[in-house]
This record gives structure tokens, sequence and C-alpha cells, in this order.
């Protein structure tokens, strides 16, 4: 399989963007060394656009992002693929309106992770991103797509674009690379806050109809919308 000829300007696009948004992830603090990955579907194919293994952040290029087809195979680049691309390609197999996955092992949400804790929606933030607690997943190894079938059972169900997989970090997907950056981004940080909260004693989540409340406001009210 090669990328059809009236994909390689979305691809070419696709790599330049992927690539920049993994910048976002050292901007806020959310990897180490080589950890952590970005990814995104190509529209309009079984294909995606993925980090190579092991490379250094400040190494990175448009062109050395790594196109794979939707089972995990490289269908073109000269680096080997991230480690966990077939979670990644799981994910997008199985959710066909996702179209962006990000992993992180930001030190917040990790530690909640490895702790097995979902992070309580005690504070209106979490209500208006995440629609509700960010969810624990079940614990799985690393190089099959058992991760990815984690995150995507413990995600039905629930309006969080965030899973804290069990013993390993957060996951997050969005309708677009960009958006399952901001979930990892905002997922870092109300793990954060939470954390302190705790720190000083028990929390109280937020009463559901303030969530629900909360979450239709900022998902379909807040921010600029389109003029006629």
């Amino acid at each position: 399989m090669t990328i059809p000829a009236e994909l390689l300007d979305t691809v070419a696009k696709l790599r330049a963007e992927v690539c920049l948004l993994h910048s976002e992830l050292t901007r806020w603090g959310l990897v180490t060394w080589t950890s952590g990955n970005v990814s995104a579907r190509v529209p309009g194919a079984d294909l995606m656009v993925i980090k190579p293994s092991g490379l250094s952040y400040e190494d990175l290029t448009p062109e050395s992002m790594v196109v794979c087809d939707l089972d995990g195979n490289v269908i073109d680049g000269e680096h080997a693929p991230s480690s966990d691309t077939d979670s990644h390609a799981y994910v997008y197999r199985a959710m066909p309106e996702v179209g962006g996955v990000v992993h992180t092992h930001s030190p917040y949400a990790t530690a909640w992770a490895a702790r097995g804790e979902e992070i309580p929606c005690v504070i209106t933030a979490m209500a208006d991103e995440f629609g509700g607690p960010i969810p624990i997943g079940p614990f799985a190894l690393i190089g099959s797509d058992d991760i990815g079938k984690g995150i995507v059972e413990t995600l039905a169900g629930h309006r969080s674009p965030a899973v804290l997989m069990r013993s390993h970090g957060p996951f997050t997907i969005g309708r677009n690379a960009k958006s399952a950056v901001k979930a990892a981004v905002m997922c870092e940080d109300v793990a954060r806050t939470v954390h302190f909260a705790t720190l000083r004693g028990p929390v109280q989540p937020l009463p559901q109809h303030h969530i629900d409340s909360l979450y239709e406001r900022y998902q379909n009210v807040y921010g600029q919308r389109p003029t006629a």
C-alpha cells in the first residue's frame, strides 16, 4: 500500500501539524526525554500520522513523522513508528469519530494512574472540559493493541476525552490532533489542582446537575461562534 496521490498534500500538512504539536507537549511539561506521542487520522483514508519511536523532540521534523495504516503497518517513513502505534490504531478503528490521539507521562496525571484512581470532578474546569471524572483504565503492557482496547472500553459511555491507564499514564482523544493535545494539557492541569486539594483533606464531587450544566455551556456556548 502506498499513499494515494490525491492525499499527498493532506498527508504532508498533517506531518507538519503533528510535528509542531509535539512542541506543545514539551512546552507544557507533559513529557521527558523521548516519551509521549501525538498521532492524527488522515481524513478520507485508513491511515494515520504518528511520531517516530525514540527520537528526541528537538530532532523531530515533518519528514520524520511516520505514516501507518490502521493496523499499525508502516506505509511511509524512514523511521520505526512509536511503540504505542498499535494502541493508537486500535482507537482509530474502534472510534471513527476520533481524529487525534495523544499519550504522555505527565507527572500529576501519571501519579493518579499509579495509584489506580480516577480524578474526581470537584472543580468547574473539569466539568467544562471532561464532563465528569477522568476515569481510570486497566493495566496493559506496551507492544500490542491491549492499551487501545483498554482506552476504548473505559471511555465507552464517558464524556471525558482523557483516560488514565493504570500504572502507565494518560491517553487523550479528540476530533483532531490539536484537540487531543488540548485535552492532554487540561488533564495535567486538573490532575495537579485536584492533587493539591486532596492534600488539605477530602474533596467533594460537584453535583451531577451542575456538571451537566457546566459541560453544556462550555461545549456549546463558551467562546466565539461563527457569524452569519
